[in-house]
């Protein structure tokens, strides 16, 4: 069987985000979005999911790149003076796994994002993190520590299938996942911790431009299992979002999501859309 899950990131980044998530859950093929808790529109994404009771609604945990939910000096190991993150991936993760006071503030922020997402009473679908950060051994042990403390039962597991994409789109260069072997580490650690997970994620490869022809291509080729397909839209480019991703075409992406003629293939197909809820642990 096929299963998949169209997911939008980000929910709560910025009011055009929000607004595509709800437009694309109530009139495309939408499922699932997950949550930025300490993003500046979390609080009107908050309140669109709970109109909307079929939208699945997970934690997308902000650990680089973005501003931290606690205090500054609670997390000063995190942190410049402005509260922000160190945009560096590379050189945080050294932290993460070196320092140990890196490493408390990291779980002190953690779970300061779950209580969070708790507090606005929205059942708890997953939990991903911002630029897949769970794939760093620090950041995916107290993810599944902390998260069992608040009743997360599903993780993403960013595993992006290059033989489907090559069949998808055979006039594109597609490069061999060289980090696979521990994105499958990874999935075991979820599976021992009795959490469900995808077998495949796309979006990798083209974030930000998953427009419907690209959609439409890659539709066909989906593998067995359960396929989760991110999206980033949103109604339109504001300022902000061009700032934080530029490139992206939030708003092709949504038309993708609110696409007939997507809906249609995946009624043709015999997609089964499905939601992280609906998995087994």
């Amino acid at each position: 069987m096929k299963r998949v899950i169209f997911c939008a990131d980000d929910f709560g980044l910025d009011p055009a985000v929000n607004a595509a998530v709800e437009e694309a859950h109530r009139h495309g093929v939408l499922s699932t979005a997950s949550l930025m808790v300490g993003a500046p529109a979390a609080a009107d994404a908050v309140a669109r999911a709970r109109r909307l009771p079929n939208l699945h609604v997970g934690l997308h945990l902000v650990l680089v790149d973005g501003h931290a939910l606690s205090p500054a000096v609670e997390v000063a190991g995190l942190v410049n003076g402005a509260g922000r993150f160190d945009p560096n991936m590379a050189r945080a993760g050294v932290r993460f796994f070196f320092d140990p006071r890196s490493r408390r503030a990291l779980a002190r922020e953690i779970r300061a994002q779950f209580k969070a997402f708790h507090a606005t009473g929205l059942r708890l679908d997953h939990v991903n993190a911002h630029k897949h950060f769970q794939l760093h051994p620090t950041v995916a042990r107290l993810i599944v520590r902390i998260g069992a403390e608040f009743g997360m039962k599903a993780m993403r597991v960013p595993a992006e299938p290059a033989t489907a994409l090559r069949a998808a789109y055979p006039d594109e260069r597609v490069p061999a996942l060289l980090y696979r072997p521990w994105v499958e580490r990874l999935r075991r650690h979820f599976r021992r911790a009795g959490l469900a997970v995808n077998d495949h994620v796309f979006g990798l490869r083209w974030s930000g431009n998953m427009d419907e022809k690209r959609l439409l291509r890659l539709l066909p080729f989906l593998p067995e299992g359960v396929s989760e397909i991110y999206f980033h839209p949103a109604t339109r480019q504001t300022p902000a979002l061009a700032a934080a991703m530029p490139g992206y075409r939030h708003a092709d992406e949504l038309a993708a999501l609110l696409s007939p003629a997507v809906r249609r293939q995946v009624e043709m197909l015999g997609l089964t859309l499905t939601s992280y809820s609906d998995l087994p642990a």
